[in-house]
């Protein structure tokens, strides 16, 4: 799946379920998945790293999933 940004640069938005220790961050683009139904997502201690690129629906799901889980 290939996204094309907008003009100018993405705006992320680090996840409320990252902890505030510094591990676990995870940081997605809210603009991007409004615009195109595409969310990247990325590591926060990365931001030059690699994004993936899921649906508006897979990201829903890995949404409901943390919210259940057990940590």
């Amino acid at each position: 799946m290939s996204i094309t940004p907008g003009p100018g640069p993405m705006r992320w938005v680090k996840s409320t379920y990252s902890g505030g220790d510094g591990g676990q961050c995870i940081e997605w683009a809210p603009a991007m998945a409004a615009t195109t139904r595409v969310v990247p997502i990325r590591d926060s201690k990365r931001p030059a790293g690699p994004s993936l690129a899921v649906s508006a629906e897979a990201f829903a799901g890995l949404v409901a999933m943390a919210r259940t889980a057990d940590v």
